[in-house]
């Protein structure tokens, strides 16, 4: 027998070599895709960008105010569409209740925007006082930016309104709902009709929501007849049976501004005839009032007390350096002149005073409203209360009022 042939071995390799690389070279003239086929509206297909992959899309949350919450979603939606890689997770809750929120660990927002500064300063006290880190500078470029601006008012129903303005002589005022709803004679105390019973008066609850405690600093700055407060006059009695007896006319304190708003155009004068709310959630509502149960007018008390809705980055340990440059573009979005505009049509002054107030827009409540009392010029404002006034406001409405 005649031996293997040593050339046989080394054909066979060239040969199988060959067939390797004709595979190899068909198969990439094809485009195909060593990890499969390529999928269906890629890039190679010449369909749109597939949306960027979770490791490079950022997620914030924003907590904010209810008042303002169709604004912001309005804005909120335009953002996203303009940026697609970052996701925005909105929380409505009451300034004060989202406040203790975060202070407890319960919620962990990357942006707060609460309704006014002076919840965010004490908040930010208060954070201190736990042992932590400032959580935002109160201070220089990196403070709070105010949003849009509303000041605190007086909505009453038309015909309740006229008797109020009689018996206080064209000024809705404290003293005058005070006589009505501490008279057992109710609405006929003041000169009201005796079918309207009781005087009934709703505000927020001043240790949730940041309007219920407006009202309470406007109803010292009222009684004390003074745009400043002090801390010993939370301690005077004949203040605190003032208060007393007004908030007796309160069946229920909410939580939030908005919904004790909403419950008042759904329910009318038979659950409350006066509310203390935000102008431009009275203005959201006007329209909505008109012909439910008879005309709803805006008043301004004689102090204005001035709602900023400021927003926060958080420094916290739970926001990473994405999440605050993600954040920082949504609050230049927020405060550009062209979104500012559009806080307009929702009853809100914008913050920047690049933005007029008046304009040519037919829609803008600020023209189309002033029938029923909506103004464009203030009386003063008051100045902002300080930290230790307030604490001790609401420490002695909780010990006289709260229900």
């Amino acid at each position: 027998m005649s031996k293997p042939s040593k050339v046989f071995p080394i054909v066979l390799l060239l040969v199988v070599a060959s067939l390797g690389i004709y595979f190899f070279v068909v198969r990439k003239g094809k485009g195909a895709d060593p990890e499969g086929p390529t999928p269906s509206g890629s890039a190679q297909s010449g369909s749109a960008p597939k949306p960027l992959p979770p490791s490079e899309t950022v997620e914030i949350t924003l907590e904010y105010s209810t008042e303002k919450r169709d604004w912001i979603e309005l804005s909120i939606k335009s953002f996203q569409e303009q940026n697609p890689g970052i996701k925005v997770k909105l929380v409505a809750k009451g300034s004060l209740d989202a406040a203790n929120a975060i202070l407890d660990g319960t919620d962990k927002p990357v942006l707060w925007s609460p309704a006014d500064s002076l919840v965010s300063n004490l908040f930010a006290a208060d954070w201190e006082t736990k042992g932590g880190k400032p959580l935002f500078p109160t201070t220089g470029d990196g403070a709070p930016q105010p949003l849009v601006l509303s000041p605190l008012v007086f909505a009453v129903w038309e015909e309740r309104a006229k008797v109020l303005l009689d018996a206080s002589k064209g000024q809705v005022s404290w003293k005058t709902i005070h006589t009505a709803v501490a008279s057992p004679k109710g609405w006929p105390a003041i000169g009201g009709k005796q079918a309207w019973g009781f005087v009934k008066l709703g505000h927020t609850d001043p240790n949730k929501s940041n309007s219920g405690m407006q009202a309470l600093v406007l109803m010292a700055l009222e009684y004390f007849g003074t745009k400043t407060l002090t801390v010993d006059q939370m301690l005077d009695p004949g203040f605190q049976k003032f208060v007393k007896e007004t908030e007796s006319g309160v069946q229920k304190f909410e939580a939030s501004t908005g919904t004790f708003m909403t419950t008042m155009i759904q329910f009318g004068p038979s659950r409350y005839d006066i509310a203390v709310v935000y102008e431009s959630l009275a203005v959201s509502e006007l329209d909505h009032a008109q012909g439910r149960w008879g005309s709803l007018h805006i008043y301004y008390p004689p102090i204005t007390i001035w709602s900023d809705h400021p927003i926060a980055i958080l420094d916290a340990p739970w926001v990473t350096p994405a999440q605050k440059q993600a954040a920082g573009k949504l609050v230049a979005f927020l405060r550009s002149p062209g979104v500012q505009t559009t806080a307009l049509r929702f009853g809100f002054r914008p913050a920047l005073t690049s933005v007029a107030i008046k304009t040519g827009d037919a829609n803008n409540p600020f023209t189309k409203m002033q029938q029923y009392g909506l103004s464009v010029e203030l009386p003063d404002a008051a100045q902002p209360t300080d930290g230790a006034v307030v604490r001790n406001l609401l420490m002695m409405w909780s010990r006289v009022v709260k229900k």
